[in-house]
């Protein structure tokens, strides 16, 4: 029963913490998207038809950083006992990242550069989440960095909810698990879009203190 809990609120921050990073960096880092980089294929089209500059090629770099961090990933799951230790090393690249920015704000150097230096690492640490996902998929409840499969199921599940009632408990254990998923993404949302908004990049170091937080709670349990 331990593990079905600790599973359940690992998905819940895992999903949290997306949510967060990815509206953090699409806010504050010129509409970059660090979780869902697949969004930045839309964007960049856009500011490309639009006739912006370098700005918008910056968006593709997203995508080799993001497979370097999932090869990074797989690399330190092999070599690491503990699973959760590619969750330590997102949340560390997360603090610095946060760091950073605010280091680079208060030395007056914090220019475009700057911000996607920061912002790139935020992918690079959300590619490691993505890896974490793939490599040990029962530690959550479903994907935590992409919504998309999630909704699907929740609807299905839903579906068969409608014609079968409640009385179908696979379709509402798996329901509620996707419930988990989406509403813990849409928190880190709203509350990235916040943090972005009104603190910047800075405020990076909350999700990778948190990050860290859990491994080293799963470390010693």
């Amino acid at each position: 029963m331990e593990i079905q809990k600790n599973i359940w609120y690992v998905t819940l921050l895992l999903t949290m913490i997306a949510g967060y990073c990815d509206t953090v960096t699409f806010v504050a880092a010129d509409s970059l998207f660090s979780a869902h980089v697949t969004g930045n294929f839309i964007v960049f089209a856009y500011q490309i038809i639009k006739g912006s500059d370098v700005h918008a090629w910056i968006k593709l770099l997203t995508f080799p950083i993001f497979i370097l961090a999932v090869i990074a990933g797989g690399r330190i799951a092999l070599k690491s006992v503990n699973r959760y230790t590619i969750l330590f090393w997102e949340g560390v690249i997360l603090m610095l990242s946060g760091i950073a920015a605010y280091v680079f704000g208060y030395l007056g150097i914090f220019s475009e550069w700057a911000m996607y230096s920061v912002a790139m690492t935020t992918v690079f640490a959300m590619g490691l989440q993505n890896a974490f996902g793939k490599l040990f998929a029962k530690e959550t409840h479903g994907p935590t960095t992409m919504m998309t499969g999630n909704v699907t199921q929740a609807s299905l599940d839903l579906g068969n909810l409608i014609k079968n009632g409640t009385n179908d408990a696979d379709s509402f254990l798996s329901f509620k698990k996707q419930l988990v998923t989406i509403f813990g993404f849409l928190i880190g949302c709203f509350l990235g879009a916040v943090a972005g908004k009104f603190f910047g990049l800075g405020t990076l170091i909350l999700p990778g203190a948190a990050m860290i937080i859990c491994y080293w709670y799963h470390r010693n349990n």
